[in-house]
């Protein structure tokens, strides 16, 4: 079986780079083929890497707060192309201001994510939950 490819990157006009860097290092590390697009990455890029590469999984991150604002249609755009399968994951500070953190994963779980993070996630807790879902879709 192929190992799980997975996309990462800094969605939208965010080019905080740290966070990203250490998740693609950490996912490397436990065994997936991590496609890095790096910082100020439109969703559009996250769904041509992704069918390029077959990938199983996109992972975002954002610290900028204009989170909600780039990822807006975010699923519909993945299922029209043909990615509707393709996990949707997203962390860091999805907000302007003061959030609660459970608001946030409720929107973006409705906006289609599969999995929302605050930016002080456990990476090895994330990379269990993410080999968990995808052995559950079959693909792990």
């Amino acid at each position: 079986m192929k190992s799980s490819t997975v996309i990462t990157g800094t969605v939208g006009m965010d080019a905080h780079v740290i966070g990203t860097k250490i998740l693609s290092r950490a996912l490397r590390q436990a065994g997936f083929n991590v496609v890095e697009l790096g910082i100020q990455t439109s969703p559009e890029e996250f769904i041509q890497a992704a069918i390029e590469t077959d990938a199983d999984a996109i992972l975002m991150s954002s610290l900028y707060g204009m989170a909600e604002l780039d990822v807006r249609g975010f699923k519909e755009k993945c299922i029209e192309a043909g990615l509707g399968d393709v996990l949707l994951y997203i962390g860091g500070i999805l907000g302007v201001g003061r959030h609660d953190f459970k608001e946030d994963e409720e929107k973006f779980k409705k906006m289609g994510f599969d999995r929302v993070y605050p930016s002080e996630v456990d990476l090895k807790s994330a990379i269990k939950e993410l080999w968990a879902d995808l052995k559950a879709k079959g693909k792990a």
